[in-house]
């Protein structure tokens, strides 16, 4: 009996690189939209906290007990609003998430009878902008079939709690 030993055939070297090289951008390109959808997760996150925050800081300071229900002043909205961006009342500091602005927020009261309201309303409308792609929220990818894919993902955190 003789024992055969397998020989490599020549054709079959390098087969593992080639298929390397192909399937290596599809998993980097993987990789980087979980990292992205994680980043952007988080800012949700981040602006969720942001909102229950200035929601909490308005919902103690809106009863008016003389009225009998929420009375939101200019000052009051102003200070709620630097409370969701800045995490003070002060319009002082770094915002809670890049780009995040006054202008992005919204201070509402809300309730069953509309006459008289008995709930505040916060909510931060942003745009969560991708790393990935031209850099600017503005733009768009080229999609597969003609239409485009924008960049800019809305994100809208949203809190209501009783007036105290």
């Amino acid at each position: 009996m003789r024992h055969h030993t397998f020989k490599r055939s020549q054709a079959q070297q390098g087969v593992a690189l080639v298929e390397f090289t192909l399937v290596l951008p599809l998993l980097l390109l993987l990789l980087l939209s979980l990292g992205e959808f994680g980043r952007m997760l988080y800012q949700y996150n981040v602006l969720l906290q942001a909102s229950r925050d200035a929601d909490r800081f308005v919902a103690s300071q809106a009863w008016n007990s003389t009225l009998g229900m929420v009375a939101l002043s200019s000052t009051l909205q102003t200070q709620t609003k630097n409370v969701a961006v800045y995490g003070v009342p002060a319009n002082t500091g770094a915002a809670v998430v890049s780009g995040l602005t006054t202008s992005m927020v919204t201070v509402s009261a809300l309730g069953a009878d509309p006459s008289h309201p008995d709930h505040v309303q916060v909510s931060i409308t942003y745009n969560f902008c991708p790393v990935i792609g031209s850099g600017n929220c503005g733009g768009a990818i080229p999609g597969f079939f003609g239409s485009q894919i924008a960049l800019s993902i809305p994100l809208v955190a949203t809190t209501v709690m009783r007036a105290l």
